[in-house]
């Protein structure tokens, strides 16, 4: 039976909705590999959950917002020719970043190969703006992959597919001369067929040259007036292309193709958490939010809203609860290195992973029946059967857990897997005025008096079968 009848059955016998169908109907060929294996090519960043992102380019030289160019609406000749010959990371070391996110906890780094500004990190045949031809004198990306695979983790980049450098990129509403009338008159002789020409040529060069990549980071569309969507891009060709050079790699929502099965592998909520697991077409997708230590991506010299270790970790914690990946940002400094802010709360969260990596890693929102006790968040890993516990804030000697009674075999702490006893009720022989009132699903867990010496403490409970 032809693939078109067979659905066509499926519609009529109630298996498949008209959109289902449409839907199957328009899935390109190409495509369809993709969608099958989406689920094991997902695997490892499914359990993994924390990666590094790092934000890097000549924004880190006026260091104070990634954004500037297009802030300051200043032209692509100002700009290239206030940054672009002082760019010298002199001080640049990819073993050390690749280092300091394995110490983290870190199982993969994203880099920005090209952000809005245009500049490439890497030696680019279709362009001279960029690493090789400033003070920098090399390719940036060549020994960041090297150092990255020296130590394990998965290799992802970011691209932009944004340019207010290139010629051809016409001048819409976000463009950094958005405000200058007579900028905008040139767009009668850019040619965004040249432009789709130049991403395609880049990304070529991205996915070809480096072995093999594991991530791909669109960004970003923004579709409507006076602005750019799917059309302008050709996302459908990125896509493919994307998907013939480096048929394992897992790419991001940010092509203007949510509407497509094939678009995309996984949503990316940005500097904001969702209050449950998100869903698209109401049902739950593979999600991951970006967020930074500060308000800035790129270095920001003067920037300080910075989190503290506790809020990390506990972002950390909430985002694998909710069944997601956390993306974590670092903006290197444009002599290149991790300033102080960043490695001092980078080596603290690698300290409460070194003890509590088994509730992050291959961990997912708990199973419904269970439910959260106050001031907790839940995660649970499905193949070891095992609940985490995670403490944000102590309480006093006793954790009441709701509708936990029958389904606990053992409690532990799990830094030091010490035992933590429990019981369903407490003992009338006490005295009525110590007697504890719980529910009749309840256990009560007898903690401490003092908090470990743990950042966030975690209670790792094995299940019953």
């Amino acid at each position: 039976m032809r693939k078109r009848s067979f659905l066509k059955v499926c519609l009529m016998l109630g298996l498949l909705s008209v959109s289902q169908l449409h839907a199957q109907d328009k899935t390109p060929s190409w495509a369809q590999k993709a969608n099958d294996d989406k689920e094991n090519r997902m695997k490892w960043w499914t359990h993994d959950r924390f990666g590094m992102f790092i934000h890097w380019g000549l924004y880190a030289v006026p260091a104070r917002h990634e954004w500037i160019q297009q802030m300051e609406q200043m032209s692509t000749e100002k700009y290239k020719e206030k940054y672009f010959n002082l760019f010298d990371p002199d001080l640049y070391n990819p073993k050390e970043w690749a280092a300091y996110a394995k110490k983290a906890g870190m199982k993969y780094v994203v880099i920005t190969t090209k952000h809005h500004e245009g500049f490439s990190l890497w030696d680019t045949k279709v362009s001279d703006y960029k690493a090789p031809n400033t003070p920098a004198k090399q390719d940036l990306l060549k020994p960041f992959v090297e150092a990255c695979r020296a130590e394990g983790l998965k290799i992802g980049f970011y691209y932009s597919v944004i340019d207010w450098h290139h010629p051809d990129f016409t001048i819409d509403g976000t463009h950094a001369l958005r405000n200058n009338q007579e900028a905008r008159k040139s767009n009668a002789n850019r040619n965004m067929d040249n432009y789709r020409k130049f991403l395609k040529d880049q990304v070529r060069e991205l996915l070809t040259n480096y072995g093999k990549i594991d991530m791909l980071f669109w960004d970003f569309s923004y579709p409507g007036k006076d602005g750019k969507g799917h059309n302008d891009w050709d996302s459908e060709g990125l896509v493919k292309l994307a998907r013939e050079l480096q048929p394992q790699i897992i790419m991001n929502d940010r092509l203007d193709l949510m509407d497509k099965d094939w678009g995309w592998d996984y949503k990316t909520p940005e500097q904001f958490m969702p209050n449950k697991w998100p869903e698209h077409n109401g049902k739950k997708v593979a999600w991951e939010t970006c967020q930074t230590f500060s308000g800035s991506w790129g270095y920001h010299r003067d920037e300080n809203t910075w989190k503290s270790t506790n809020q990390l970790i506990a972002m950390l914690i909430e985002v694998v609860s909710k069944g997601g990946n956390l993306l974590l940002n670092v903006g290197p400094t444009a002599r290149g290195y991790f300033d102080d802010r960043a490695t001092n709360r980078l080596e603290e969260m690698g300290q409460w992973m070194k003890y509590n990596s088994k509730s992050i890693y291959g961990c997912t929102a708990a199973p419904e029946g269970f439910q959260k006790p106050d001031n907790t968040y839940l995660t649970y890993n499905p193949e070891t059967k095992r609940m985490y516990i995670h403490l944000l804030q102590w309480p006093f000697k006793t954790l009441y857990l709701p509708g936990f009674k029958d389904k606990v075999k053992y409690a532990q702490f799990l830094h030091d897997n010490s035992e933590i006893k429990y019981t369903s009720r407490s003992s009338a022989s006490a005295g009525e005025h110590m007697a504890i009132t719980a529910g009749e699903g309840d256990l009560i867990m007898d903690l401490p008096v003092v908090k470990p010496n743990v950042e966030i403490p975690v209670i790792e409970l094995i299940l019953n079968d």
